[in-house]
């Protein structure tokens, strides 16, 4: 229950990687800088990290993931090595479902009370396809850019983004930490 719940978190963070590239649905790499009001839609596949501190220690994760997202609604795939560990997490924009060989469904009604319920963590699971994007989201507090006009710090609360570039216009990695009563720092990278 504990790894599925962490990889839940690791895909929740999904939302987030460490192998990835980014994509259009229509499978035609994005190649400009996406603007604000550039639609939410995209297909990557990449590996992503988790690292949890706590009080009683720390705690670390990766899963292989292919998240496909569409405005609002999402498709996220996460497997352990070797295809072991399938869990797939869904948003259809009024319900969230976790399905996973060891927990069976469970569901809520945002991605964020549903990671909460699976894990008892919380994610910038809303900020996220933006900054995938490398963009910042509509209530980020904090939004930094580089002289090529590309983000690469972001804040939302007491998450802290940052965002790092190779010669793409989005981002090649994107760590993401929070710091409270535990630590959680989850890192994607895309190719």
């Amino acid at each position: 229950m504990k790894k599925i719940a962490f990889a839940a978190l690791s895909a929740s963070a999904l939302l987030l990687s460490a192998c990835a590239s980014t994509q259009s649905s229509t499978q035609t790499p994005i190649t400009t800088l996406p603007t604000a009001d550039t639609p939410l839609k995209f297909a990557i596949t990449g590996k992503i990290g988790v690292v949890t501190a706590t009080p009683k220690g720390r705690q670390a994760g990766s899963a292989f993931y292919a998240w496909a997202q569409e405005d609002n609604r999402f498709s996220i795939d996460l497997t352990g090595a070797l295809g072991i560990g399938a869990t797939q997490i869904r948003y259809n924009g009024t319900t969230a479902t976790l399905d996973s060989e060891r927990t069976g469904t469970m569901t809520a009604d945002t991605p964020e009370a549903l990671l909460l319920t699976a894990t008892g963590w919380q994610a910038p699971i809303s900020q996220l396809p933006h900054w995938i994007l490398g963009r910042s989201a509509p209530d980020d507090s904090v939004a930094d850019y580089d002289s090529s006009g590309r983000l690469v710090h972001a804040a939302n609360g007491a998450w802290r983004a940052q965002f790092d570039y190779d010669k793409s216009a989005l981002p090649s990695r994107l760590r993401i930490t929070h710091t409270d009563q535990h630590s959680v720092t989850m890192t994607m990278v895309h190719q």
